[in-house]
């Protein structure tokens, strides 16, 4: 579903290169963890997926489905099925979070030659996803993020992606900030979502959130390139043992 080749890419205003060289590949129905120490590239590749202007690619491509998708604007991107859950996800003043849902949907059903769903329609989804991510109504009344804890800003980051049903999810670091109970709720959301026809990367520090979304793979950026591919037990090593001796082996 996705195969990263060869992708360079640097800070679009300053030059400074992020990314060195990374090749990967997310099959349908997978779920790839990417961890790494700060400063390895790891949120640079999850908004250069997404198609942040901030960063420019240099050489390499991004295949999702067969397709390059270098030249496709953001939103493009995501009515092809591409989502991204970010890390800190933005407060926008103004904007009640159920219009902004709705809008969002219609817009990508829209773009897909669907129909637009009634208000009913739209309210009973949400009401049915909203109760599975323990979400309370009257938040999603409130603006977009505003005032929200940090659990309650990642689920709603989730419940977008139990509307949307993206085929490929990029997850940067969802796991920031949160305490053991709302991280729970979160992986719980997102794996009621598996499935064959799915994907997700899964950006991480921590062992900890992999504990409750179990990859198929495992893979570790360091510098701007992948170091070592392994199964969901090389999150269990760099628990136990750090980056340190995975990166001395790839110097």
């Amino acid at each position: 579903m996705l195969e990263i080749k060869n992708l360079h890419a640097r800070v679009a205003d300053e030059g400074t290169e992020i990314l060195r060289g990374v090749d990967l590949t997310v099959a349908a129905g997978e779920v790839a963890a990417i961890m790494g120490p700060n400063g390895s590239g790891k949120s640079t590749l999850s908004y250069i997926i997404a198609g942040h202007d901030d960063y420019e690619v240099t050489e390499g491509d991004i295949l999702y489905n067969g397709q390059s998708i270098l030249e496709m604007d953001p939103a493009e991107r995501a009515a092809t099925g591409v989502f991204l859950a970010f890390q800190y996800p933005l407060e926008i003043p103004g904007v009640p979070t159920m219009t902004f849902l709705k809008t969002a949907l219609n817009s990508q059903r829209k773009a897909r030659g669907e129909g637009e769903l009634t208000t009913p329609d739209f309210i009973r989804r949400v009401k049915a996803a909203a109760a599975e991510l323990h979400i309370d109504m009257a938040m999603l009344k409130r603006p977009l993020n505003v005032g929200f804890s940090g659990g309650e800003k990642k689920r709603a980051e989730i419940l977008q992606m139990a509307l949307l049903e993206p085929k490929l999810s990029v997850m940067d670091e969802t796991d920031s900030g949160l305490d053991i109970d709302a991280l729970k709720i979160v992986a719980d959301g997102v794996n009621a979502l598996r499935s064959p026809e799915r994907a997700f990367l899964v950006i991480t520090h921590y062992q900890r959130l992999l504990d409750y979304i179990v990859p198929d793979t495992v893979h570790v950026l360091y510098k701007g390139r992948i170091i070592r591919s392994g199964s969901k037990d090389l999150a269990l090593q760099l628990e136990n043992e750090g980056y340190s001796q995975i990166i001395g082996e790839a110097a």
